[in-house]
């Protein structure tokens, strides 16, 4: 098992040279997943998002990356949380996560992303990068919070997750 992360793991101060989103889009107790099909995580499962592009919020990425991942647009986006990822090749990730309950159009499969509705319950956490059985389960069921992982490749090494209400 992998150790928790001390704040001291990062340095002082963080700054992430790549920024980015996820939007977990959800019905009931349903959440919207995709297949990643490109870029970073490639075969894995997560939820639709992106980089930002110059001069954009995080909200206008999320909306833009979700309309060009799924063909839908989401509406009402509540941002959740933040995710700090340091990986041991340099790479300084900082995502900003949200969540809607409202969207607009019929998730479609595009070149980028295969989408597929799961349960709450039936998460495939095995086929996802492996932070996310330590703060998802949490955001969907409404709680926000601030999370710090350190990776190496695929590989978890250190995580800090901290919840609000």
């Amino acid at each position: 098992m992998e150790p928790t992360l001390s704040l001291t793991d990062f340095p002082d101060p963080w700054e992430p040279n790549m920024v980015a989103n996820l939007v977990f889009i959800t019905r009931g107790e349903e959440v919207l997943l995709i297949h990643k099909k490109t870029g970073l995580g490639a075969g894995k499962i997560n939820g639709p998002g992106g980089k930002l592009e110059h001069g954009e919020t995080a909200e206008e990425a999320a909306i833009r990356e979700v309309q060009e991942e799924l063909h839908v647009t989401p509406r009402k986006l509540r941002e959740m949380g933040d995710l700090h990822f340091d990986f041991v090749d340099g790479l300084k990730l900082y995502c900003t996560v949200f969540k809607s309950e409202e969207f607009d159009g019929d998730p479609t499969e595009t070149r980028e992303a295969k989408p597929e509705w799961f349960h709450f319950d039936d998460i495939p956490y095995e086929r996802m990068w492996a932070d996310d059985r330590y703060w998802l389960p949490e955001m969907l069921q409404g709680k926000a919070f601030r999370a710090w992982f350190r990776f190496d490749g695929e590989q978890m090494l250190s995580r800090k997750v901290f919840f609000r209400d």
